[in-house]
C-alpha cells in the first residue's frame, strides 16, 4: 500500500473536527519551538534576558526628527523650548540598527480619607509618563512600552495637545465632602486642545469623539455642535504652553451619560499592569459602582521634566475617585477597611511601577482621638493639598516590610466617637431653576464665598442648550443685595439646531457672601423627532463650571517638577499665595412643551374602526350574490308533508 493510499485510509477514519482540532495543536507546538529557537538564537549572539523577556516587540526603527523641527513646535505651542537631543547622545543600540523605545515611567498612588460625615473618599491616581513627541512630523512611534497604544495612535492623528475626559455617576457633595482632588461634572465631559497646526478643527473633533467613543465604550458619538462650545478664558492648557488660541479648544458634556462597568473595563486595560498587580487589583467594579460618588477620568498633557523645562514628556494621568456611603454599604457602623470596601486586600505593587504608595489622611487625628488605624506605620509625610496642610501616614508598597508575616496588607480604621461637622470649603456652588408653567423659567446659580475676609474673582462659564432660549438682557448679577457689574463678559448666541449657548463673566465675589446669577429663558417646541423616548422625564442641561484662584492657609510650592504625591501635582501653581479650584454645580433637570405622544394611538385605532366598517361595508356590496329564496312553508304543511310522506302519498 502507497503512501498515498496509506493517508487517504486514515483520513477517512476522522471526522473534519478532530482533524482541525489536530492542526491547531500541531501548530502551537510549531510556534513554541519556533519561540524558544529564536530566544536561543538572541542569546546566543549576545543578547541579554532583557532583549527577551520585552513586552512589546519592536515593528521598526522609530524615526527621529530634526532638531530644528523640535524647536519650532515648541515655540509656536507657547511652552519652553527643550533641548534638542543630538546623534551623538543615542544609545549603541540605534546605531546597531536595533529601535529604541524612549524611557517611561509609571507611578500608582491610593489616598484615603475619611470625612466627617462617617464616609470615606479612596481616590487613586495612576501616572505615566513617556519621553517622546507624537506631534513632530515625520516621527513615527511604532515601539509602546507602558503607554498604551490605541492613546498614542489617537495623539498622532489627530494632533492633540491635551486630552481631558471624565465619566462621573453621582454629584459630588462639596458642603459634606470637601473639595475633592480632581474635580467632574455628573454624567460626561471631554474637553481638547487641539495643536495649533490643524486646519480643520471641528473635523477633528468629530472623528476624535467617535474614536474615543469606541475606546471607552460610552455615547461620546452623541457629542456634535448643538453640545459643543468653544471657552475663550475658562480652560486653559494644564501642560506646557498658558497662552494659546481658544479657536484650538473644544468642550463638550453629556450630563445624562449612565457610567457602569463597560466603561471601567477599558479604563483599567489603559494601565500598565491592568487589573492583575498593584493597586489595581482594588477596582472591582461589583464595589466600585456600589457607592455614593464614583468617577473616572483620563488626562493626558505635555508636562515638563525639570525646573528648566529643558527636555519634555507626555504624561498619562488616570484617576480614579469613589465615596463610600456607611449606609449604602450596608454596614450602619464607622469601620471600614481595604477588604470591607473592595473585597480584596493589597499583596504586592505593580512591578512596572518605580513607586506604589498608599496614603491615609491623618491631619484631624494626631493623638489617635478619633479614628484607629493599623496597621501603625512609622512613616508620615506631609503634603499642601488644596491651600491646606495635611498630614498622611504612608505605606510603601515597593518594601516587603508593609505587608507583614501574611504578605497582606488591610488597613483597618475605626471610629471611636461622634466627628464634628467639616469646615465649609471657602468656594461652593448650586443652581436650580425657577418659574411656573411650560413657557417661560429662570435660571438661577448661587455662588458661595466663605473666606471672612478675602475676596476674589471667579470665572463662570454656562453652556445652555439651544431650545432654552436665553433673554440675555434679563442677566442680573447681585450680591449682598447689591448689584455686582462684572468685569468680563463673553456670550456667544445659540442657533437652533446648530449650537448652543456661551456665557462666560468674571465676577468679584466679596468676603463671607452669596453672589446670585439669574437669567431668564423662554422654552422653544421641538419638532416631534427631536423628543427623546421618555419626554416626560425632562431635559438635562450640563452643569456650570467655576473656575477661581482661592486664597491659600500656607504658602503653595510653585515647583512643579518637585517630587511630591500625585494628588497634590495636578493643577500648576503660579502663585505662593492662592491655588486653582474647580467647581462644578448639580445638572437641571428642565420640562419642554410636550405633545401627546398617545394620540397617534388613537388616530390609528379610530382610522382602523372606520375603515373596517366603511370599507368592509362597501366591498361585502360590490363581491356579494343575491339569489331570490322561496317563501317558507307553515309548520302544519311541513308536517303534513312529513306524514305524507311516510305514507308514500304525493306531497302537498
Amino acid at each position: 500500500m502507497g503512501l498515498g493510499q496509506t493517508l487517504c485510509a486514515c483520513l477517512k477514519g476522522l471526522n473534519v473536527i478532530a482533524l482541525r482540532k489536530a492542526c491547531a495543536v500541531l501548530m502551537v507546538v510549531l510556534v513554541q519551538i519556533l519561540r524558544s529557537h529564536w530566544s536561543l538564537r538572541r542569546l546566543s549572539l549576545g543578547g541579554g534576558a532583557e532583549d527577551v523577556e520585552k513586552p512589546n516587540d519592536v515593528t521598526g526603527p522609530v524615526s527621529s526628527s530634526e532638531p530644528g523641527q523640535s524647536e519650532s513646535a515648541a515655540v509656536s505651542s507657547g511652552g519652553p523650548v527643550a533641548a534638542p537631543v543630538s546623534e551623538a547622545d543615542e544609545p549603541a543600540e540605534a546605531a546597531a540598527g536595533g529601535a529604541v523605545s524612549p524611557p517611561d515611567q509609571c507611578d500608582e498612588e491610593l489616598v484615603l480619607r475619611p470625612l466627617r460625615s462617617g464616609d470615606i473618599y479612596a481616590s487613586f491616581q495612576f501616572r505615566t509618563q513617556w519621553d517622546t513627541d507624537f506631534l513632530h512630523h515625520g516621527k513615527k512611534v511604532s515601539h509602546y512600552r507602558l503607554f498604551p497604544k490605541s492613546l498614542g495612535q489617537v495623539l498622532s492623528k489627530f494632533s492633540v495637545r491635551e486630552l481631558h475626559i471624565s465619566f462621573t455617576q453621582g454629584y459630588w457633595r462639596t458642603m459634606q465632602w470637601g473639595q475633592p482632588f480632581i474635580p467632574s461634572p455628573p454624567g460626561a465631559e471631554l474637553w481638547v486642545w487641539f495643536h495649533n497646526t490643524v486646519e480643520d478643527v471641528d473635523g477633528n473633533w468629530k472623528e476624535l469623539v467617535n474614536v474615543l467613543s469606541g475606546i471607552f465604550c460610552a455615547s461620546l458619538n452623541f457629542i456634535d455642535s448643538t453640545n459643543t462650545v468653544q471657552p475663550s478664558a475658562s480652560f486653559k492648557p494644564l501642560g506646557l504652553g498658558n497662552v494659546t488660541d481658544h479657536r484650538f479648544l473644544r468642550y463638550a458634556t453629556l450630563p445624562r451619560e449612565i457610567v457602569c462597568t463597560e466603561n471601567l473595563t477599558p479604563w483599567k486595560k489603559l494601565l500598565p499592569c491592568g487589573s492583575k498587580a498593584g493597586l489595581a487589583v482594588l477596582l472591582k467594579s461589583e464595589k466600585l459602582f456600589h457607592s455614593s460618588f464614583h468617577s473616572q477620568a483620563v488626562h493626558i498633557r505635555p508636562v515638563c521634566k525639570d525646573w528648566q523645562c529643558t527636555s519634555t514628556a507626555w504624561e498619562l494621568r488616570q484617576t480614579l475617585n469613589v465615596v463610600f456611603d456607611i449606609y449604602t454599604s450596608g454596614q450602619g457602623k464607622k469601620e471600614w477597611s481595604l477588604f470591607k470596601m473592595f473585597s480584596r486586600t493589597l499583596t504586592e505593587a505593580c512591578p512596572l511601577a518605580s513607586s506604589s504608595k498608599v496614603y491615609v489622611d491623618v491631619t484631624d487625628n494626631p493623638e489617635g482621638e478619633l479614628f484607629d488605624l493599623s496597621p501603625v506605620t512609622p512613616l508620615l509625610s506631609t503634603a499642601v493639598v488644596l491651600g491646606d496642610r495635611r498630614t498622611y501616614s504612608v505605606y510603601d508598597l515597593t518594601k516587603k516590610e508593609t505587608f507583614g508575616q501574611l504578605r497582606s496588607l488591610n488597613l483597618v480604621l475605626r471610629w471611636k466617637g461622634e466627628s464634628g461637622d467639616m469646615l465649609r470649603p471657602l468656594l461652593h456652588a448650586e443652581r436650580y431653576v425657577a418659574g411656573f408653567g411650560l413657557q417661560t423659567g429662570e435660571i438661577h446659580t448661587l455662588i458661595y464665598n466663605n473666606h471672612p475676609y478675602r475676596a476674589f474673582p471667579v470665572l463662570l462659564l454656562d453652556s445652555v442648550p439651544w431650545y432654552l432660549r436665553l433673554y440675555i438682557h434679563t442677566l442680573t448679577v447681585t450680591s449682598k443685595t447689591r448689584e455686582n457689574k462684572p468685569s468680563y463678559i463673553h456670550y456667544q448666541p445659540s442657533k437652533d439646531r446648530l449650537r448652543p449657548h456661551l456665557l462666560e463673566m468674571l465676577v468679584q465675589l466679596p468676603p463671607h457672601s452669596v453672589t446670585e446669577v439669574t437669567v431668564q429663558f423662554e422654552r422653544a417646541l421641538l419638532k416631534w423627532t427631536e423628543y427623546t423616548p421618555d419626554p416626560n422625564h425632562g431635559f438635562y442641561v450640563g452643569s456650570s463650571v467655576i473656575s477661581a484662584l482661592v486664597p491659600s492657609v500656607v504658602a503653595m510650592d510653585t515647583n512643579s517638577t518637585q517630587e511630591r504625591p500625585l494628588f497634590s501635582s495636578f493643577f500648576p501653581t503660579k502663585e505662593e499665595s492662592s491655588y486653582f479650584v474647580r467647581v462644578y454645580t448639580e445638572p437641571l433637570l428642565v420640562n419642554l412643551p410636550t405633545p401627546d405622544f398617545s394620540m397617534p394611538y388613537n388616530v390609528i385605532c379610530l382610522t382602523c374602526t372606520v375603515v373596517a366598517v366603511g370599507y368592509g361595508s362597501f366591498y361585502n356590496l360590490l363581491t356579494r350574490t343575491f339569489q331570490v329564496e322561496e317563501p317558507s312553508q307553515s309548520l302544519a304543511k311541513r308536517l303534513a308533508n312529513v306524514i305524507r310522506r311516510i305514507r308514500g302519498v304525493p306531497l302537498l
